[in-house]
């Protein structure tokens, strides 16, 4: 092949790539579908910026065009969309645009509502009702105020379970006082209804879209699916390969399951793909803080690792098992041990 044919062949494909591309990104930005303007205004847009994304029903059909500053502080921001053409079927004159947020930090787009039935379709160029958007900052206090009062209802359950340690035993050593005192059932109707209220509002804010972040960073979300793979003790013979890792270094925090260098995990990943295996499990322990609390904990990190092994290495993931070993001697570590 000359060298003039390599260099047409080059050209060619060069051309494709960038033609490709072009519209590749016309696409995304709606340049190449027939569309229509309508905007909405704000008091403010909360970090909005052009180009957003702009959902109708949750599906991405159009984009920001631009936003305008207002002329006079009396007057509000606004927010120029462009929009497909065939959401006009949607879209109509009493339709509502609401500036949201992917989760609790990510990005601003808008969402456009669907209008009445029989409303008349929106109109290239029509302002369609707002409403504000969401202060961030606003929930954040809220979510930490409901931290606050978590905290505070576990220590008046710890105390509320002292006290009762303490009336059983006087009653043990045969108080005459101590009758009474336990025969009014008020003092256990408290108990139970504050541990009741205390549950009901940890499983609230186990699934509130605030808080529920707080939790699945450390492994606490749903603790059923933390032993979905576990095995209640390790086998009793000797694995035939061990890996050994410091959880200082591979998890973000003491007291979270959150992988901070996962690379760590490569090698192991890459010995259970590449070597048949009966059974790989992984147990986790830590040596610091409560009982419990580490046993959660552990659970939490054991299932995590196996998580990342089985996502991103082709391995039967039936045979990978995991153990919580919550408080030992061995400190802060993770052992991944293997067994033909």
């Amino acid at each position: 092949m000359s060298r003039t044919i390599r260099l047409g062949i080059f050209v060619v494909l060069t051309l494709a790539i960038f033609a490709g591309a072009i519209f590749w990104i016309g696409s995304r930005d709606f340049r190449f579908a027939r569309t229509f303007q309508i905007s909405a205004q704000f008091p403010n847009v909360g970090g909005l910026t052009d180009g957003a994304d702009v959902r109708v029903g949750g599906l991405h059909e159009g984009t920001v065009d631009r936003i305008d500053l207002p002329s006079r502080p009396d007057q509000q921001v606004t927010v120029v969309m462009r929009l497909k053409r065939a959401t006009r079927s949607v879209v109509k004159k009493d339709s509502v645009a609401a500036i949201r947020t992917e989760g609790l930090v990510g990005d601003r787009y808008v969402e456009v509502s669907f209008g009445s039935p029989d409303a008349p379709s929106a109109d290239n160029g029509d302002m369609i009702g707002s409403k504000p958007p969401i202060d961030i900052d606003e929930l954040v206090q809220k979510a930490q105020a409901m931290l606050s009062k978590a905290d505070a209802m576990m220590g008046s359950a710890e105390a509320a379970a002292g006290s009762m340690a303490a009336i059983t035993g006087k009653i043990n050593k045969g108080a005459g006082s101590v009758g009474a005192l336990v025969n009014d059932r008020s003092l256990y109707e408290h108990v139970d209804q504050g541990a009741a209220a205390f549950q009901e509002d940890m499983e609230a804010m186990k699934h509130n879209f605030l808080t529920r972040g707080f939790f699945k960073k450390r492994g606490y979300e749903d603790t059923e699916n933390l032993t979905a793979h576990a095995i209640p003790k390790l086998p009793a013979k000797t694995a035939t390969k061990e890996f050994d890792l410091d959880g200082a270094k591979l998890f973000d925090k003491p007291d979270t399951a959150k992988l901070k260098r996962e690379k760590m995990l490569n090698d192991v990943g890459a010995y259970l793909q590449q070597n048949p295996f009966g059974l790989a499990v992984v147990a986790a322990s830590q040596d610091k803080g409560d009982t419990d609390k580490l046993k959660v904990l552990t659970e939490a990190r054991a299932a995590v690792v196996r998580e990342y092994l089985a996502q991103n290495f082709k391995l039967d993931d039936t045979r990978v098992k995991t153990i919580g070993l919550g408080k030992g001697d061995q400190g802060d570590r993770v052992e991944i041990l293997i067994y033909r």
